[in-house]
């Protein structure tokens, strides 16, 4: 026992952690300010790309032009030959879109959370759990594929219920199924997790206090939980803001707006940024990159105002 304590004393084994700890510690710092830095270059190139319309002279068929910023941003149609570009009406239709997806997501995924953590019986929920995985796993183009093939096809027959004519079934109202379905499996996993934390003291000590088994979930585990949910909500929030490759299967990419009909075709800034970016060259190129500066800018904004809400409802009083 003796010998042992000399070991764990000795200066040499406590020198060599030390130095240990030091390399360890260099390694993370060194991962931390690489991952930084290719972020701060991401976001640099794009805003040196995304000003250029705006500050730039560009020749169209002999004669210079550039982009005016303030009609770029409130401008209600894409394109005009030969220099004119709106993206004000593709800032609304995405935050449009969004929140309609939130409206869908946010309520179905509380509930699955719920359902798996307190009310289905545990092999159950560990198969519901199992298969919230497998579709937060999924690739975009897969949840694209499915929204051409199958909600699309949904989105036409009900619009032909009203006597509408869509275009296939590509619309707004399938670009906010797409999402939803896509962001539901975020939200749910880190809503089981927030509600699997909730300790058991507070849940015993509502049922002990009368109140039902419905009760307590409702009141007592998700008003303990909420942080956690809003947290699954901001994430959810920034994959619906940032996806492009599913939603521009099923949007229809239309040339202006706003767009409030669901059975309409829309635009977002990722489908603006992806469509079409490889076919061009010069100032049409240029200026995806512009809207991609009001992407970030809009992520940006909507993660602090949201954080922000995290904190006060997270507060139980």
């Amino acid at each position: 026992m003796g010998k042992y304590l000399t070991n764990q004393i000795n200066p040499n084994n406590i020198k060599h952690r030390a130095i240990n700890d030091k390399i360890t510690k260099a390694i993370f710092m060194a991962i931390t300010v690489l991952c930084a830095l290719v972020i701060v270059l991401i976001v640099i190139f794009v805003f040196i790309k995304g000003i250029s319309p705006f500050i730039n002279d560009y020749i169209i068929d002999g004669i210079s032009y550039r982009v005016n910023f303030w009609g770029f941003l409130r401008g209600d149609f894409w394109f005009q030959p030969p220099n004119i570009y709106g993206a004000g009406f593709i800032i609304i239709n995405t935050m449009y879109v969004t929140l309609l997806a939130l409206l869908i997501a946010v309520p179905t995924s509380v509930f699955t959370s719920l359902f798996i953590s307190k009310i289905a019986p545990k092999k159950v929920g560990s198969i519901v759990s199992y298969i919230v995985e497998l579709l937060a796993s999924i690739p975009s183009i897969i949840y694209g594929l499915f929204g051409v093939g199958i909600i699309t096809k949904i989105v036409k027959f009900f619009a032909g219920l009203v006597n509408y004519q869509s275009a296939g079934g590509i619309s707004t109202l399938a670009t906010v199924l797409v999402l939803a379905i896509m962001i539901i499996p975020t939200i749910t996993m880190l809503s089981t997790t927030s509600i699997n934390a909730v300790k058991k003291d507070i849940i015993n000590g509502s049922l002990a206090l009368g109140a039902s088994v419905t009760q307590t979930n409702f009141k007592v585990v998700l008003t303990s939980a909420k942080s956690g949910i809003f947290a699954g909500v901001i994430l959810g929030v920034g994959r619906a803001l940032g996806e492009a490759t599913a939603i521009s299967m099923v949007a229809g990419n239309a040339g202006g707006g706003p767009t409030f009909n669901l059975f309409d075709t829309t635009r977002t800034l990722t489908t603006t940024m992806l469509l079409g970016l490889k076919e061009t060259l010069g100032l049409d190129y240029d200026i995806r990159f512009s809207v991609g500066i009001l992407l970030i800018i809009i992520i940006l904004l909507t993660n602090i105002l949201l954080n922000v809400v995290k904190r006060k409802i997270g507060k139980v009083k």
